[in-house]
């Protein structure tokens, strides 16, 4: 096996090379294979996804696929979160900094505003935005929480979407799993065709909204009446790498959820198993996956059932017996090719 190491296989387990998949596939087809059968894919043993065979040491015994894809999306999950908590901790930091930039007056000369404006009243928010998608000459990213959009939220940015599909800015969504449900959005993103794409999550970070990568609106207060206007590049360019990341993990809007492997549990009832293992409150779980507390509630009955708990304390061991104390992550495309999505 010398001479062909990790740097002839530069991938993970997601991207086996074209000579490993070869392999591993004929060893899960037959269960095992000789060892010199695997000599010219050492990136086989190395991502574990073959090991000796303890009663033949010359032999190899395939990891199982369902065992190597539980390894692979549990990663992305732990990714996501991560990005996730680092969005939480940023935002906080954009509020702390907008407050002492309220105190310092704006810098003279500047032709491109303060690095940070903080926006009040909806008003203010709507003619900053329009006057963005008037300059924007690329692409808009933007992240799109709470769940099913409700149709006036769709037709107040009609016109923006509009304005810019007739300059050929290419647009990129995403969105909660939740919102695959909504009839309004997929009217809306049928109209809008090809200019846009659009994913989705199971949970997503606040709204975000990046216009060619030089000025980005969140949120400033939970009630969404204050915005925060960034144009400092070094902020800009984080959201965008957090968004571009989420991007990669998300699951594309005509797609299917990956099945849960359990009978009886839908792929949103993992998702709230996984939160309630973790101690979050109904509320919060709810507002989290954008669903409502009732439907939440539905859904935790519903897993009860299945599970045979008769409490929440039984039912947090069945989950956990279950192995959906942990969510899997969104699904994964080893080829490489996706269907063209909508917005």
């Amino acid at each position: 096996m010398a001479g062909h190491g990790a740097d002839e296989h530069p991938h993970g387990a997601d991207r086996l090379c074209e000579a490993g998949d070869r392999v591993y596939s004929r060893a899960v087809r037959r269960g095992r294979l000789p060892r010199r059968e695997a000599e010219r894919v050492p990136c086989l043993l190395e991502l574990a996804l073959l090991h000796p065979d303890p009663d033949d040491m010359d032999w190899l015994v395939p990891t199982s696929p369902q065992e190597v894809m539980t390894r692979l999306l549990r990663g992305m999950y732990d990714e996501v979160r991560a990005s996730q908590r680092r969005v939480g901790s940023a935002v906080a930091a954009f509020e702390w900094y907008a407050g002492l930039g309220r105190q310092v007056p704006a810098a003279v000369g500047s032709s491109e505003g303060p690095a940070i404006r903080v926006l009040d009243g909806l008003a203010r928010i709507q003619a900053a935005m329009d006057e963005a998608t008037q300059a924007c000459t690329t692409e808009v990213l933007t992240v799109q929480p709470g769940g099913i959009r409700r149709e006036a939220e769709l037709s107040e940015g009609l016109h923006r979407a509009m304005a810019l599909r007739g300059r050929g800015v290419r647009m990129r969504d995403l969105y909660t799993h939740v919102a695959r449900h909504g009839h309004g959005l997929l009217s809306y993103l049928e109209l809008m065709g090809d200019a846009v794409e659009a994913r989705t999550l199971d949970e997503v970070i606040e709204r975000l909204i990046l216009f060619d990568r030089t000025v980005a609106f969140i949120p400033a207060n939970a009630e969404r009446t204050m915005a925060l206007e960034l144009r400092h590049p070094a902020l800009v360019e984080y959201l965008g790498t957090v968004f571009e990341r989420l991007w990669r993990l998300a699951i594309p809007l005509t797609a299917p959820l990956p099945d849960t492997g359990i009978e009886g549990i839908s792929h949103r009832e993992q998702s709230i198993a996984a939160l309630l293992a973790e101690g979050h409150q109904d509320a919060v779980i709810a507002e989290r996956l954008g669903i409502s507390v009732r439907t939440c509630r539905a859904h935790i009955a519903r897993l009860s059932e299945t599970l045979g708990a008769a409490s929440r304390t039984q039912l947090g061991v069945r989950i956990a017996q279950a192995g959906l104390d942990k969510p899997r992550g969104p699904a994964v495309t080893l080829s490489g090719r996706e269907s063209r999505t909508a917005r």
